[in-house]
């Protein structure tokens, strides 16, 4: 009996401790194995050192600490480099050199003191699309007349044109002189007014340019009378000294420019101290290049620093640097005018129709000497055709290279977008 008691105790401690291992092995099964049973589970199965969630706590706390790669700016977009770039690419390399022209209406068009434009004005136009105009006392009848000629000349032209003229003030003034736009008297009789009254001259000058629908004015001199005996500048000069005219000429710069009104220095590298006149002779400048820059260029560096924008050439030969007048030298324009003076302006010619000029050389080497040289506007050429056709043959052949065209032409249409005769778009 008692042996059939114990078979019984012992058949059921043995189905007893079956049925729990199979519940414990059914409960493991159904945990998932992100719970904490089943963390709890692997981790009596890992070897000795840190667990995999200690881990992974590690790796977030570093991606909260670690900074994230800064995005790189965007490079700013230059929307007027733009407009150039798309302009002179839509340019035939004939209308790219006719805008390195400025000329007088009526060498231009054929015709003594033009004071209207009509169809042979637009006709001129479009075989020769130059990029400005310049008038004098005979295209000036009044005032009406000569804002309604500037007018119809920007709307006769496929390209927006400089207008141009000669105001400085005193004895050249073509709107003073024939229509009394202003008082202005010559630069040097305000020396004593300083630079309050070289500005407000060059804004009371502008004023009356903006009047008769000029955009555009060769002034200021940037000559300095060093020379008693000199006549051509004499009092057109701001001043006798090297360092008041640099004064002078910077607050004249200003006000041209706060006013709108592109303007020029003029006759680099310095026509005071010459003893000829370059509208009838060659001239001369007896100076060492030291010499220059310690006086005669201070007021077109002053100038340049406050923004001129262009600088005009004399038709000056400095025998000491080139024996070439400086408005075919690349010494005097490239070397020290771009290079030594930083100048990235608009270089322009004084008038090619100067004895200084006419009556030593032939059409076709100042037109392409000069742009050799650094020119990249002609100012009156004696013909307009022969130079053109002088400045497209050189392309052609190869003496002068089209990008070379092509940097003029750069300066040129972003002198006309700084003065608003294009539009630039403000987004791409």
């Amino acid at each position: 009996m008692y042996r059939a008691i114990f078979v019984v105790i012992t058949l059921l401690l043995f189905a007893f401790s079956f049925g729990c291992a199979q519940e414990t092995d059914s409960f493991e099964s159904v945990l998932p194995l992100d719970s904490p049973g089943a963390s709890g589970a692997e981790s009596l199965r890992e070897p000795e050192g840190e667990s995999s969630s200690a881990q992974g706590a590690d790796s977030i706390d570093a991606a909260l600490v670690s900074e994230p790669t800064p995005t790189p700016e965007p490079e700013p977009v230059d929307y007027v480099a733009e407009r150039i770039s798309e302009i002179i690419d839509s340019m035939s390399l004939h209308e790219k050199i006719c805008q390195m022209l400025i000329v007088p209406l009526d060498t231009f068009v054929g015709v003594t003191g033009v004071t209207i434009a009509g169809e042979m004005t637009q006709a001129a136009l479009e075989e020769f699309p130059v990029g400005g105009i310049i008038h004098f006392p005979p295209n000036i009848v009044s005032s009406e007349q000569i804002l309604l000629l500037n007018t119809t000349l920007q709307e006769l032209s496929g390209f927006p044109l400089l207008i141009a003229v000669d105001e400085e003030g005193g004895r050249v003034a073509r709107l003073r002189s024939t229509l009394g736009a202003h008082s202005v008297r010559a630069m040097l009789t305000y020396e004593d007014g300083g630079e309050e009254a070289a500005f407000e001259n060059a804004v009371i000058l502008s004023d009356a340019l903006k009047e008769h629908g000029f955009n555009t004015n060769f002034a200021p001199v940037a000559d300095v009378w060093s020379n008693p005996s000199n006549r051509v500048i004499g009092d057109r000069a701001y001043s006798r000294d090297f360092s008041t005219a640099a004064d002078l000429v910077a607050a004249a710069v200003r006000g041209f420019r706060d006013s709108d009104i592109a303007c020029s220095l003029k006759h680099f590298p310095g026509h005071g101290n010459t003893r000829e006149d370059s509208h009838y002779s060659t001239a001369y400048v007896n100076r060492t290049l030291d010499e220059l820059r310690e006086e005669e260029f201070l007021p077109f560096i002053a100038g340049i620093a406050a923004g001129a924008d262009m600088v005009m050439t004399g038709h000056l030969i400095v025998p000491e640097i080139d024996e070439l007048p400086a408005t075919l030298s690349a010494v005097l324009l490239t070397d020290v005018l771009r290079g030594e003076l930083g100048f990235d302006g608009v270089i322009i010619t004084d008038s090619l129709a100067m004895n200084a000029i006419s009556r030593h050389y032939s059409v076709e080497f100042v037109a392409v000497t000069a742009v050799k040289a650094g020119v990249d506007i002609i100012l009156m050429p004696v013909d307009v055709g022969e130079t053109v056709s002088a400045l497209v043959a050189a392309v052609n052949s190869g003496e002068i290279s089209e990008s070379r065209i092509d940097e003029s032409v750069n300066r040129i249409l972003r002198l006309k977008l700084d003065h608003g005769l294009w539009e630039v778009p403000l987004t791409g």
